[in-house]
């Protein structure tokens, strides 16, 4: 199985299970590519590649439709970073939906998280907060604020190949 396919069948095994109300999920990886065009940089989208390597960007692209007859309030989407990438930013934010992000997977908070760890001053141990970086993200939560019956919301974020 090439890498690909493996990283979309365990994401999109995650977002289904990560789920908590009834919509139907749909996941695509796409590769970004910058291209240079009438002197100017522009990135374009290549549909579900065949192969990638070290250093490519992908965008990581849940479509979440309402199949029930009622307007979902509240409904939660996790999609996970791959194994083997790097969280590289641009997690859709918008009025619809509150974006929460993840380190270890169980609590979720808005950016920037934030950590406790234990440093020495003055010869005694004390307990700092600092700042986590984007790249130690885990993983994207979207709570959508409401999705009516048959409609689709579009979510992603971007993830660099380690």
């Amino acid at each position: 199985m090439n890498r690909t396919v493996l990283l979309l069948t365990t994401l999109l095994g995650t977002a289904y299970a990560a789920t908590q109300a009834p919509l139907s999920l749909t996941l695509v990886q796409d590769l970004i590519v910058r291209v240079q065009k009438d002197g100017k940089v522009t990135e374009q989208r290549l549909d579900m590649p065949k192969s990638i390597k070290p250093g490519d960007l992908l965008l990581e692209e849940v479509t979440a439709r309402n199949t029930t007859r009622g307007v979902l309030r509240g409904a939660a989407i996790n999609l996970p970073v791959p194994r083997g990438t790097t969280y590289a930013g641009d997690a859709t934010r918008n009025a619809a939906v509150t974006t929460l992000f993840t380190v270890d997977g169980k609590t979720f908070a808005e950016a920037p998280l934030k950590r406790k760890v234990t440093v020495t001053e003055n010869g005694k141990s004390v307990q700092k907060e600092v700042t986590v970086q984007p790249n130690e993200y885990t993983g994207v939560r979207w709570v959508v604020g409401a999705i009516k019956p048959d409609e689709s919301l579009k979510l992603s974020f971007r993830v660099t190949v380690k």
